[in-house]
């Protein structure tokens, strides 16, 4: 399929399933909390898809803004092409949010109907809904809501579907086709304005990537990070150029099971899904002896190797090959047998974990976006993997190195603005150029690497540049830290929150943060710290929904108890 051909999101949608014979029914979309054995077909899913975009006809003008707030689950895939398809402009919403957040975006917005999934979404927003705008509901809820299986049923008998399967072909690469609001670590959320072209070039940028992964076998994902996250949701298009069959899973308490059902091929997820994975292995690892515990020693010494392109002397090779068949195959087995390859994406991967992780046979790409770029700037490319950097740009952007450091990115893909925010959208493009933000710089073989953030950087009392990240991800190498904060904004030093289960943990992680000082500049060394029990979560309004901290949030329940350390 040649992408840049494409005028639309929702053509692209349709080209593939012409291209896929509908008479064998292939597999398409499966959320696992249900109990059904059978897929969506592809056939199912356009034939509802051209129902939900005929009855929204009726009430959507091109332009009107549609909210989407679900789980993940095969009616939001639906919803969101029918919306385009209608000329509308879908406007997800994660079904984590804060009462405000809700309030503030439907006010911005002024979206013209809502699409919910069920009754507990609906009681999110419902105090915020005025009486004009139309809410349909996927799950049946009471007689006010009209229940989309019921528009399906009700559509049949009065119409006959067109078994050509039209679909809006006034939709240009240009058009806006969703306002995804960043979620933000401080102040409210932005709505990103990405265009159909914007995502489509992103589909066709990760195609290089995405071609070898589906090589000699059907590609399968599983889908856990909310599809309202700007990275998930371009996956979901990428998922359709490539023919994918989709398993949703349930959550991600039961992401592991999930695998074990699913068997995917590829699966994206954010850096604390690794962080996680890491301290999981890494803690099994740990409770082997004698023999199993110097093979596992091998496996990570040779796999990094090996990772790194370093030459193996035949000794190493033969230990390497038992390595393989008695430790990585054992735990690719554990996610279903079959994954070809992890994509990171949404912040920074620790590169202690992504060679770790590669090493014992869970290939990791490490990639770089943000919303505004739609989102993908950069990733890894298999049998190219460097661990340091985010891997090459995208061919279908541009990216270059501004004075100050800052990555800078022109293409396609560059969000068309934020959303009722002008003063906004001119300071970061400016001639074009996207001003991400970020710290990087480009290596000698071509690759992206990040090296700060610029809006997080710490100043220290000397004028010294910190990054905190850097350190956070260091100090959550340790299996008794869960999460930590870093704080010395015009401080003489450092100082920290670390999370963990019981203060009776203080001693080994005294030890632990003595010894990582000593790899530390003398402006990074972390001096003081307190425990919490208390988890910085979503709930709490301490995280993003992809679980970034909010350090302002943070900061206004913790700076006294931060203060008390100098």
């Amino acid at each position: 399929m040649q992408l840049n051909r494409i005028n639309s999101l929702v053509e692209l949608f349709f080209t593939k399933y012409r291209e896929i014979n509908p008479v064998v029914d292939k597999p398409f979309l499966k959320w696992l909390k249900e109990n059904k054995k059978d897929f969506l077909t592809w056939e199912q899913v356009a034939s509802k898809i051209q129902i939900l975009s005929e009855y929204l006809k009726e009430n959507v003008t091109v332009g009107d803004r549609c909210i989407l707030l679900s789980e993940n689950r095969p009616e939001w895939l639906i919803s969101d092409i029918s919306i385009m398809n209608a000329g509308g402009v879908t406007v997800p919403l994660f079904t984590t949010y804060s009462e405000g957040d809700y309030e503030y975006i439907i006010n911005d917005c002024q979206p013209k109907i809502c699409i919910v999934s069920n009754e507990i979404q609906l009681k999110k927003i419902e105090k915020f809904i005025s009486d004009e705008i139309k809410v349909l509901s996927i799950e049946s809820i009471n007689e006010r809501v009209e229940n989309i299986e019921n528009i399906f049923d009700e559509y049949l008998k009065k119409k006959k579907l067109d078994p050509k399967i039209s679909f809006n072909q006034n939709l240009q690469r240009k058009d806006l086709a969703c306002i995804i609001y960043t979620s933000g670590t401080t102040g409210n959320p932005k709505g990103v304005m990405l265009s159909h072209g914007g995502i489509l070039s992103n589909c066709e940028g990760a195609q290089e990537i995405l071609n070898q992964l589906a090589q000699d076998s059907e590609p399968t994902f599983l889908t856990w990070l909310p599809l309202s996250h700007s990275y998930e949701h371009a996956v979901q298009f990428v998922q359709i150029s490539l023919g994918a069959k989709i398993y949703y899973a349930e959550s991600l308490e039961k992401l592991l099971f999930n695998m074990s059902i699913a068997k995917p091929t590829i699966m994206t997820a954010v850096p604390r899904f690794y962080q996680n994975l890491y301290s999981k292995i890494s803690m099994n690892f740990l409770k082997q002896k004698g023999f199993k515990k110097k093979l596992i020693s091998s496996t990570i010494l040779l796999g990094t190797k090996k990772l790194k392109n370093q030459n193996l002397t035949f000794r190493e090779k033969l230990i390497n090959f038992f390595c393989e068949k008695l430790v990585r195959k054992k735990i690719r087995n554990q996610f279903g047998g079959k994954l070809k390859a992890f994509v990171s994406g949404g912040g920074a991967l620790d590169q202690k974990i992504g060679e770790f992780l590669n090493a014992v046979g869970l290939p990791t790409l490490q990639g770089y976006g943000l919303t505004e770029a739609s989102p993908v700037v950069s990733c890894n490319i298999p049998g190219k993997i460097k661990i340091d950097t985010v891997g090459p740009p995208f061919k279908t952007n541009q990216v270059n190195i501004a004075k100050d450091g800052e990555i800078l990115v022109k293409g396609e893909n560059v969000m068309l603005g934020y959303w009722n925010m002008k003063k906004e959208s001119d300071d970061i493009i400016r001639n074009g150029w996207l001003h991400t933000g970020d710290i990087g710089e480009i290596t000698q073989d071509g690759n992206l690497k990040i090296t700060d953030r610029k809006k997080e950087i710490i100043v220290s009392l000397g004028g010294d540049n910190i990054s905190p990240s850097k350190i956070e991800n260091l100090l959550c190498l340790n299996e008794k830290i869960k999460q930590s904060f870093v704080y010395g904004d015009k401080k003489t030093y450092l100082v920290a929150l670390i999370v963990s289960e019981s203060i009776e943990n203080k001693k080994e992680i005294e030890f632990y943060l003595e010894n990582l000082n000593k790899n530390l500049s003398l402006v990074e060394k972390v001096k003081k710290f307190k425990i919490i029990e208390e988890e910085f979560t979503i709930d709490n309004g301490m995280l993003t929904p992809t679980l970034k901290l909010k350090r302002k949030k943070i900061l206004d329940k913790y700076e006294e108890d931060l203060e008390k350390l100098y």
